[in-house]
């Protein structure tokens, strides 16, 4: 999760979101070697005494300005195509998860279970236990299992909403009338923070989201507890 100050993205737990990071990366270094170019050439005209004040014709350089920047822009450009078919993929879902937004909470009901549903509501201040973040934890977590991919089912029932878990690499909009999915692998158990990232009314900053990533066993025997 976020910590204070924090400048830059949260630990990776996804392969997704560490592809997102080594794209970021590698962006960053584009955009610092072109500005660091612009600020020398700028720096070499106001310290320099210009000689060729008359040269009108110069297609060498001109090819060459023309060439490059296609050249960056292919450069970010495909491994950016890449990752979106990356997030757009989905095979062989071993556990399906359908998530409905409300005003203002989540809705959460396990398809492959009969009668595995609940709500998760944010957890008010005055009953927050030692160790828990306030207006980030809620009554009822997802469980899911670590190392297994998981297809979520995104909708919601009044207004637009956004299910986001930023260290997952998830952002999908929850559209009334319409189901969107997406897919999700965590590399490591933990707890996972999210928040609704859609402005949807008065309540919108108290629609947190908590993912615990368990053993395979360990979500079994809670599956078993509820059903």
């Amino acid at each position: 999760m976020a910590y204070p100050y924090e400048l830059g993205f949260q630990d990776a737990t996804s392969p997704v979101m560490e592809e997102l990071l080594h794209f970021h990366d590698h962006t960053l270094m584009i955009v610092f070697s072109i500005s660091t170019l612009v600020l020398y050439l700028i720096s070499l005209m106001l310290t320099t005494n210009l000689t060729h004040t008359s040269t009108m014709d110069a297609q060498e350089v001109e090819t060459i300005w023309t060439i490059l920047p296609a050249i960056i822009l292919i450069m970010i450009a495909l491994p950016s195509l890449r990752i979106l078919y990356l997030m757009d993929e989905v095979n062989n879902p071993m556990l399906t998860v359908k998530t409905m937004g409300h005003q203002w909470y989540w809705s959460y009901e396990y398809t492959d279970y009969e009668e595995l549903n609940f709500d998760s509501y944010m957890t008010p201040t005055t009953e927050l236990k030692p160790g828990e973040l306030r207006l980030l934890e809620v009554d009822n977590r997802v469980v899911l299992p670590m190392e297994t991919p998981v297809r979520m089912l995104i909708s919601s029932e009044d207004v637009l909403h956004s299910w986001a878990v930023p260290s997952l690499g998830l952002k999908t909009d929850a559209v009334p009338g319409r189901l969107n999915q997406t897919i999700m692998m965590s590399s490591r158990p933990g707890l996972f923070y999210g928040q609704c990232s859609e402005i949807c009314g008065s309540n919108h900053s108290f629609m947190p989201i908590v993912i615990e990533m368990v053993t395979l066993k360990t979500f079994e025997n809670w599956c078993s507890s509820l059903v």
